[in-house]
């Protein structure tokens, strides 16, 4: 069941501000998150320098292509190790999803298989030709957030991939979904916890 957006406005820290929309019995922000501090005021590290970033065992965040613009749509892009500190990074009241939480959301827009449609942002206007059966009926808003990848520290464009906050079933990995502009599937993967991800936040 599908019960549209509510009118609950957050605020991080950072004082960036974030919409809600209902999705079955959960409620998820429409926007990717941009703080910058943990939840206790401490910063989250800015790496820009791709060879600083693969190497980290750290959290850091940073903006697609270093340029933060991107990060005023898509929000900023973090690695696992921010996502996983105890100081959190999502906004009180509020946290990363697990992948279970994930399961809950597909499963309730009809599963993996067609629940990509459900979730994306309708049109070109961000994402690339030709979006296969977006509809957002969700009002989950799926934009191609883009990523950073681990191994390099280089940019990746196409898709919208998303941290879980569960470890992976590998050493050093954890769980993420993707959704694509040239299917309509939310794809469940693993992934190495230096990537650059984007992160959406689930109400507790």
């Amino acid at each position: 069941m599908l019960s549209g957006l509510k009118a609950q406005v957050i605020k991080d820290i950072d004082g960036n501000v974030y919409h809600t929309v209902t999705i079955g019995t959960q409620v998820w922000m429409v926007e990717n998150l941009k703080v910058t501090h943990y939840r206790n005021g401490d910063p989250i590290p800015n790496v820009i320098d791709s060879m600083a970033w693969r190497n980290l065992t750290s959290g850091a965040y940073c903006d697609y292509d270093n340029n933060s613009d991107n990060s005023i749509i898509f929000g900023k892009l973090y690695n696992w190790h921010a996502v996983q500190d105890i100081r959190n990074i999502a906004p009180i009241g509020w946290h990363v999803p697990t992948d279970a939480e994930w399961m809950t959301l597909t499963t309730c827009l009809g599963g993996d298989s067609i629940a990509g449609g459900k979730l994306k942002e309708i049109g070109t206007i961000h994402w690339p030709s030709p979006n296969l059966r977006a509809t957002n009926e969700s009002g989950f808003t799926a934009l191609p957030c883009k990523y950073r990848k681990g191994d390099t520290g280089t940019f990746g464009y196409d898709s919208n991939y998303l941290w879980t906050s569960t470890q992976g079933d590998y050493p050093g990995t954890a769980w993420y979904r993707c959704v694509s502009h040239n299917n309509y599937c939310v794809c469940r993967y693993i992934h190495d916890m230096k990537a650059g991800f984007a992160v959406r936040c689930v109400k507790d």
